[in-house]
């Protein structure tokens, strides 16, 4: 089911509650893919990143090989906040330092360091990446799988788009405003900015610094859309929730359908990793009977989502042999 899913889409988000295989299910979905002959890219958008210890391997914040890498076609990527972050200030700072007066750097210094601080800089960073990784990610690649955070840090993330695109709309409706009035006042002026021989005075360079913030902002309210434009096309990209059949990741993950599914996002599939075993003793039958009630609830409130099982394992799924007998099973 969950193969199924992947190949009808470009983009897949695996979400869910921390500790329920995301990462595992990820990369499974990913090596599938490319065994396909698919180019498959992982993304870990998650703070704690496990990627790379799923994989024995070294991963970081570039595009890199997974394992044999199914002949060059599977590649992984762990978004590192701090540095994305850092990253995003700078290149901040610097468009601010060029439009500000000179006079003005150390200011701009100043808030660029209170900004490292403030609530939203992190996900506004994370997300300028992930928008980044959507555009070439579908570019180079034929699917790119996003390993998220856990529920609640993905859900702001997911609604993110929606929110900065209406923001920047209200800041270019306020500067169009702005400019509209400080026309009018140069109009009441009279014409001193011609001289005698009709030719224009010199441009105001205030008037061309907000020309290039007005572009600057229209830039990104357009990527911002397009992002929110993959997100919600169910034909292009969807979401899978990551579970375990106990009663706070059912819940965790009933309230995670309904946000993402507010924001218009498409959920196309739940995955119940770690299913307990039948006919294998008392302990078990009876751990088993106990996740048939959780996922019960599960159904009644998500009766329309497709839902696909995976049983617990005997070993730790840790590399590329251990992640092709599990993807088996996907």
């Amino acid at each position: 089911m969950l193969l199924n899913l992947a190949t009808r889409r470009r983009v897949l988000f695996l979400g869910g509650k921390g500790g329920v295989g995301k990462t595992t299910v990820a990369s499974a979905l990913a090596l599938s893919a490319a065994r396909e002959g698919r180019r498959a890219l992982v993304v870990s958008t998650d703070p704690a990143h496990n990627l790379g210890h799923l994989w024995d391997q070294r991963v970081g914040d570039r595009v890199t090989r997974l394992g044999d890498g199914a002949d060059g076609r599977l590649c992984g990527i762990e978004i590192d906040p701090d540095a994305t972050t850092d990253q995003h200030l700078r290149d901040v700072g610097r468009t601010l330092r060029r439009l500000m007066p000179e006079n003005l750097a150390g200011e701009v210094d100043k808030h660029m360091e209170l900004s490292r601080r403030s609530p939203g800089t992190h996900e506004a960073a994370v997300l300028e990446r992930m928008t980044e990784l959507v555009e070439t990610g579908r570019e180079e690649f034929d699917l790119v799988v996003f390993d998220t955070a856990p529920s609640g840090h993905t859900a702001r993330l997911m609604a993110l788009p929606e929110l900065m695109t209406a923001w920047t709309d209200g800041l270019l409706a306020r500067r169009e405003k702005s400019q509209r009035l400080g026309a009018a006042m140069r109009g009441l002026e009279g014409d001193r900015g011609r001289s005698v021989l009709g030719s224009s005075a010199p441009r105001d360079p205030v008037e061309e610094r907000d020309e290039e913030i007005r572009a600057i902002l229209l830039r990104r309210r357009d990527r911002l859309a397009g992002l929110r434009e993959v997100l919600t096309d169910a034909e292009e990209a969807s979401f899978a929730i990551v579970l375990a059949a106990e009663r706070l990741p059912v819940l965790e993950s009933i309230s995670l359908h309904e946000e993402l599914t507010r924001t218009g996002v498409d959920v196309g599939a739940l995955v119940v990793n770690k299913r307990s075993p039948s006919g294998r003793g008392d302990f078990l039958a009876r751990r088993r009977a106990v996740e048939e009630e959780h996922l019960a609830t599960l159904r009644a409130a998500l009766p329309d989502v497709p839902l696909q099982q995976i049983p617990l394992g005997e070993e730790d799924v840790v590399g590329p042999a251990a992640l092709e007998r599990f993807a088996r099973q996907l």
